[in-house]
């Protein structure tokens, strides 16, 4: 969820869900070392729980941010083996680290002394390349099981690391949840968590069954009020906020932001865009948000401005 899961977004889903675990974007330690660190590791409180999930391969510099990660509070730290893109691949690090299980032991283990009360997970591909059997996958979790990991999140298509986009990734490679469930089997003591095409709730309940627990993904970024029914259907939560509740509620957020570090409008309203996804009025308040949020003359108000154009037009 590269340059989509920021803490705008993040905000934003909390407000629809107050239970499921959040994660922030893939961030890389070079950028949080040598970048702008409080940029990278701002968040806000009510975002919690919320994992900060790292991309490297060099342990001393995993070390050095989930020392970082301490310091700010965060509740889990996830090393990202399971991104395929090819500016990823350049690092050394994402999907093709399952080619290397040593080096990701490695990793987990130095992170792991350097904050032991931090769970530090895990998430991969069920395979890469031609390197995709069953046995590959069994022998990569057990080797970081070995080593502390605890929690692996399980993305349930194997990775291409060329010929597909990650986009094509995403899609083309067939699910296969059996792999996933196989694993839990065989590693009971593990935490596993499935991810990969879980759309519906009856798709999360699938996955519950299988395993531990569910990521959702795209379908959460996209369809965001999809977070309610999960707090309904899957904690059993009474008090859900309906969507206008939501948008009126991210107005303030939106002024405190701009005031305080000068955030432009479209920064964050381009994660609100699918609030409506499937309502009536999805299209007026797509389209409203799309065409006014740019503006230099635009203000917070744009989300009430929007919610009276759907008022009117439908």
């Amino acid at each position: 969820m590269l340059d989509w899961t920021d803490r705008h977004d993040r905000y934003f889903m909390r407000l629809i869900s107050k239970n499921v675990l959040l994660y922030t974007e893939m961030i890389s330690t070079g950028a949080i070392i040598h970048g702008e660190t409080d940029r990278f590791l701002r968040y806000n409180k009510e975002e919690h729980p919320l994992a900060l999930q790292l991309g490297s391969s060099t342990p001393e510099e995993l070390a050095l941010c989930a020392k970082k990660a301490k310091e700010y509070g965060y509740d889990e730290i996830n090393l990202n083996c399971g991104c395929p893109s090819d500016r990823v691949q350049k690092g050394r690090f994402g999907a093709c680290l399952m080619a290397e299980p040593d080096l990701v032991v490695n990793c987990i283990k130095t992170m792991q002394d350097e904050v032991p009360d931090i769970p530090v997970t895990v998430k991969c591909r069920v395979g890469i390349d031609h390197l995709d059997s069953y046995a590959f996958l069994h022998t990569f979790v057990e080797k970081i099981s070995a080593a502390g990991c605890k929690k692996i999140i399980i993305h349930a298509r194997k990775a291409w690391l060329t010929g597909l986009s990650p986009k094509e990734n995403r899609d083309i490679p067939p699910l296969q949840y059996d792999r996933a469930a196989q694993i839990k089997k065989d590693f009971p003591h593990l935490i596993i968590v499935l991810n990969g095409g879980l759309k519906t709730i009856d798709n999360i309940k699938t996955a519950l069954n299988l395993c531990d627990g569910a990521m959702i993904g795209r379908e959460a970024y996209e369809n965001p009020y999809f977070l309610a029914d999960i707090e309904k259907n899957i904690f059993n939560s009474t008090s859900l906020r309906d969507r206008q509740d939501i948008a009126m509620a991210m107005i303030p957020y939106i002024e405190e932001q701009n005031k305080k570090y000068g955030t432009p409008v479209k920064t964050i309203t381009r994660h609100m865009t699918g609030l409506f996804k499937e309502q009536k009025g999805a299209k007026i308040w797509r389209r409203y948000l799309s065409e006014n949020a740019h503006l230099p003359q635009t203000k917070a108000d744009i989300l009430e401005k929007a919610l009276a154009e759907i008022i009117k037009n439908t």
